[in-house]
């Protein structure tokens, strides 16, 4: 199925997905629309930009496949409103930054009272991926976000985020597996809110899990996966 959802440009590539049943959402729709993938693709890969499957960005990180990111962001979407404190763990290349941001402003101010501004961190422990995700996030339009600190990168070990940025996480995305669901980031997932995570060693798949307004935990086994592991920065290296 996936490789049916290939296409010539972004939004050819969105509309193959859709029409695949890969994505649903008018929302999600309209974000990954408003997200140039060829721009978060190595320069000697922007021709594969469009193409339905995983690519190497380097340091041993990849993009995800696209039907990956929009099945992510069907999941997520129901936590995604203004105001939303969305975390990223492994944010590589920025592609995901950058669709987060569209869709937590995607809803009418008239539709929704926003107590302040959201905020969507990636946290990548690369720094040079950290900085070519931002490189990345200016070449695709978003400079000013960057600039009023609505998106925000850093350089660390998302397996177990600084208390400085906040914590109470409505959404955390993990584009790496873990062996197992990190406790630190079950810690700071806000009450009500989501985490989307890849979880295994050799066997692996996403799971969905919530945690409910009063501090009890769901958690959903969705589907068997292949990521590269949410490790250290040395071990990365060697991948």
């Amino acid at each position: 199925m996936a490789w049916r959802s290939h296409g010539s440009t972004n939004s050819e590539l969105i509309q193959n997905l859709f029409n695949n049943g890969l994505m649903k959402s008018a929302r999600v729709i309209e974000a990954m629309n408003k997200v140039d993938r060829a721009n978060y693709v190595l320069p000697h890969s922007k021709k594969e930009a469009y193409e339905d499957r995983p690519q190497s960005i380097g340091f041993g990180a990849t993009i995800s496949a696209p039907h990956m990111h929009a099945n992510a962001l069907e999941h997520l979407v129901p936590f995604l409103k203004p105001s939303a404190r969305v975390l990223d763990v492994g944010s590589g290349s920025g592609y995901m930054l950058a669709c987060l941001y569209h869709l937590i402003n995607s809803i009418p101010s008239r539709a929704w009272v926003a107590n302040s501004p959201g905020l969507i961190l990636g946290i990548e422990h690369i720094p040079q991926l950290a900085h070519q995700s931002i490189e990345n996030l200016i070449n695709d339009g978003l400079s000013k976000s960057l600039e009023t600190g609505e998106i925000k990168v850093v350089a660390e070990d998302g397996r177990n985020p600084d208390p400085k940025h906040g914590g109470a996480w409505d959404v955390i995305h993990v584009g790496a597996a873990a062996p197992t669901i990190p406790q630190a980031l079950l810690d700071q997932l806000a009450a009500p809110g989501r985490m989307f995570i890849p979880v295994g060693e050799y066997d692996q798949s996403i799971y969905q899990i919530d945690k409910n307004s009063d501090g009890t935990i769901t958690q959903s086994q969705l589907y068997d996966v292949k990521y590269v592991p949410l490790t250290n920065r040395e071990s990365q290296w060697e991948l």
